[in-house]
C-alpha cells in the first residue's frame, strides 16, 4: 500500500510537470539525474551526513536536558509553579528569534547552531516527560520501598519502563521538530548542511537541485521514523501489556 500510494504521488507530479512545462516544477526524472549528478559528485551525501550530525546532536541534548528538568519539575510541585511561567516564555519564543540570537551572542558556529535547535525543542521535551512524571502509579514507588531498591534500580525498573511512552512521543514530536529547524539554522548561518545548499540553489533559481537535497533528505527522515522511532513506540506500551 505505501509502494502504491507513493507511485500515485510520482504520478500525480510527472502529471503536473507535463501538462504545467515550467522551470519551477521540473518532473521527477529531471530531480533524479540531479540526485545521481550530486550523489556522484560527493556532494549531497557530505551536506546530508552534516546535517544529520546536527540533528542526532540536538536531538540528543535536547532529550536529555528535557527529560531531567522534565521529571524534576514533575516531581516537585512548588519548583513546576516557580519555573512555569518561564517554560510558557520559551513555549513561545519564535525558533527564529532564538537561532538569530545565539549567533549573535555565541557566532557563527557549531555549538550556536546546535544550541539553538537544541534551546527550540527542549521546552517540548519538559513538558512531556512533566506529565508522565505526574501520572507514574504510585504503588510502584511503594514496593520499590519495601524492597529497598537503589537509586539505579528505581530508574532502572520503575521510572524507566513508566515513562518509556512518554519519552517515544517525545522522541517521535523531536526528530519531526529538529530537523526542520536545523536547515534553517544551516540557510542562516552555516557554510554546509542540506540548508546551506538549498539556499544555494535558491539563488541559482535551480529547482531541480533544491528538490533532490530536499527529498533526499526527507527520505532519511522517513527511514528513521519506520525503522526506529515506530518501532519505539510500539514497544513502548510493552510492559503495561505484560503488566495486566
Amino acid at each position: 500500500m505505501i509502494a502504491l500510494s507513493f507511485a500515485v504521488l510520482l504520478a500525480a507530479w510527472h502529471f503536473a510537470a507535463v501538462t504545467w512545462p515550467s522551470r519551477s516544477l521540473p518532473g521527477p526524472l529531471p530531480v533524479f539525474q540531479t540526485f545521481l549528478r550530486e550523489t556522484a559528485s560527493g556532494d549531497l551525501p557530505y551536506h546530508l551526513g552534516m546535517t544529520l550530525w546536527r540533528v542526532a546532536a540536538s536531538f540528543v541534548l535536547a532529550m536529555v536536558i528535557g527529560s531531567v528538568i522534565g521529571v524534576f519539575l514533575g516531581s516537585f510541585r512548588r519548583a513546576d509553579q516557580f519555573f512555569n511561567p518561564w517554560l510558557i516564555l520559551f513555549l513561545n519564543i519564535p525558533a527564529l528569534v532564538v537561532i538569530v540570537l545565539a549567533y549573535i551572542w555565541f557566532g557563527l558556529n557549531e555549538v550556536a547552531a546546535i544550541g539553538a535547535v537544541a534551546v527550540n525543542k527542549i521546552p517540548n521535551v519538559i513538558v512531556t516527560m512533566r506529565e508522565g512524571t505526574r501520572a507514574l502509579d504510585p504503588r510502584y514507588a511503594e514496593m520499590a520501598a519495601v524492597y529497598r531498591f537503589g537509586p539505579l534500580d528505581r530508574l532502572r525498573h520503575i521510572l524507566l519502563p513508566q515513562l518509556q511512552p512518554y519519552i517515544a512521543a517525545a522522541s517521535r514530536s523531536g526528530i519531526a521538530l529538529i530537523w526542520k529547524i536545523v536547515l534553517v539554522v544551516e540557510l542562516l548561518g552555516r557554510s554546509n548542511g542540506v540548508g546551506f545548499e538549498i539556499n544555494l540553489f535558491f539563488q541559482l533559481f535551480d529547482v531541480a537541485a533544491i528538490l533532490a537535497y530536499a527529498l533526499a533528505f526527507v527520505a532519511v527522515m522517513l527511514f528513521i521514523e519506520l525503522l526506529l522511532v515506530q518501532p519505539l513506540e510500539r514497544s513502548s506500551t510493552r510492559w503495561r501489556r505484560r503488566a495486566a
